[in-house]
């Protein structure tokens, strides 16, 4: 488990994966922000659980815990549950941080958070994404309406790579290494098979095989 700087690295450079998860199910009868508030929920669970001596990357891992956390939003019917100690929690974090920003400008750290409120970083870490507000993707500016700020569609492609990722992850590893040798290195059927000690026309019929199998687990 990541210490408290370097979780709060990850929660940061990670917020645009949870837009690109919610991005996903947009549109299907939850608001965004309800979306939004279950990714961050996931997004604290993998930040909570990762394990990074196992040497997988971090997006790799929260990826399907997001994904996780936003499916049971609509398992539960739309509403992101947050237990009571948590939103007492978050008002005490809330509170603290209110008092350090008028005091030095700035709000404290999540090991500062959690020494002064005796808590583990982890349970400072969940409480701040179960009450952060998210930012809409649509608001209320004044007389002009609604004002739409759509998500960059590299966002979606994001989520593609990482779904894609980790359904490679799952394969043997020699099947790994041939779709890292034929669709990320560029090479050709003939240097695959003398990489792999393999024929051309086997890598052929197993690429043929691997394709197949990675369309049914995206699906």
């Amino acid at each position: 488990m990541p210490d408290a700087a370097r979780q709060d690295e990850l929660a940061r450079s990670h917020l645009g994966l949870v837009h690109a998860c919610c991005k996903r199910f947009s549109g299907k009868g939850v608001e965004y922000e309800e979306l939004y508030s279950a990714g961050c929920l996931g997004l604290s669970k993998a930040l909570k659980n990762f394990d990074e001596s196992r040497g997988l990357r971090f997006s790799t891992y929260a990826f399907p815990v997001i994904v996780g956390e936003i499916k049971r939003l609509f398992r539960d019917g739309g509403t992101v549950k947050v237990s009571r100690s948590l939103r007492e929690l978050s008002m005490k974090i809330a509170r603290l941080n209110n008092e350090s920003r008028l005091e030095s400008g700035s709000e404290l750290t999540v090991s500062q958070l959690a020494e002064r409120l005796s808590v583990t970083p982890e349970e400072i870490s969940e409480a701040i994404s179960a009450a952060r507000i998210p930012v809409s993707l649509s608001s209320e500016d004044g007389e002009c309406g609604a004002l739409e700020l759509p998500a960059p569609d590299i966002q979606y492609e994001i989520s593609e790579r990482l779904t894609l990722r980790g359904a490679i992850d799952t394969l043997e590893e020699k099947d790994r290494a041939l779709i890292n040798l034929r669709y990320y290195l560029g090479k050709t059927q003939c240097e695959t098979a003398r990489s792999l000690g393999m024929t051309q026309v086997q890598v052929s019929r197993r690429e043929k095989k691997l394709l197949a199998l990675l369309r049914e687990k995206l699906k």
